[in-house]
């Protein structure tokens, strides 16, 4: 194995899970499994130990969950990203994983492609919402005043637009990320280069001074910009 793989923590309950997660992750050059954990609490230690690149969590674990687990993790020096997977039967858990600091979230069953690309986006520092989540995330998102930020709120989507600064092609950018897009499908989308994407993304995030694409997307939809 090449020293620059980048490197998984794999935690579930479940053994056969986690082995075939392991199957699909190994299978892909470049991606090493190092370690794996059926709870919270070892996999907090198994990141400590491992250092790994991303951490695959799961929610509803015994003892120290997936929720609280995200918690520890985020607060350790220099986390990796958390890829939070789920069976998509709790959507306050995985509200709640999001404001933790996890990164990306991805239905269990999605396709193994689905979810080595999950993998690297997430250790390339983007966060991701996969299509099928990004509705009931932004749902309960838009429902809780609390997480949003103190933006004054804007007669309409035109407006936000305007008043963020955010150029048209900044705009289609964000919409593409509301429908839960990768980079990668961005670019394939708009026809131009992966770096072009994560430019504009960049772009997007601190004209609206936000941490990470999930906070845009659900700038996108409180605004009325994701159509």
């Amino acid at each position: 194995m090449a020293a620059d793989d980048l490197t998984i923590v794999l935690v579930d309950d479940q053994e056969l899970v986690r082995a075939g997660f392991r199957v699909i992750l190994e299978s892909e050059p470049g991606l090493r499994v190092v370690g794996e954990a059926a709870d919270g609490a070892q996999a907090v230690d198994a990141v400590v130990r491992l250092r790994p690149d991303v951490v695959c969590l799961d929610v509803q674990m015994p003892g120290v969950d997936g929720l609280e687990a995200a918690r520890r993790i985020a607060a350790l020096d220099d986390p990796p990203a958390v890829l939070v997977l789920t069976t998509f039967d709790h959507d306050d858990a995985l509200f709640q994983a999001l404001e933790a600091g996890a990164s990306g979230f991805l239905l269990k069953n999605a396709s193994p492609e689905r979810l080595i690309e999950a993998v690297r986006t997430v250790a390339a520092g983007d966060a991701l919402l996969a299509p099928d989540v990004t509705r009931r995330v932004i749902s309960r998102a838009t429902a809780a005043p609390a997480l949003g930020s103190s933006r004054r709120p804007v007669a309409s989507a035109s407006a936000a637009v305007t008043a963020a600064g955010l150029t048209e092609r900044e705009t289609e950018v964000l919409r593409l990320l509301a429908r839960g897009l990768s980079n990668a499908e961005i670019a394939r989308e708009l026809f131009v280069g992966d770096a072009t994407v994560k430019t504009h993304v960049s772009n997007v995030l601190q004209k609206l001074a936000l941490r990470d694409r999930i906070q845009a997307v659900v700038w996108a939809f409180e605004q009325g910009v994701a159509g």
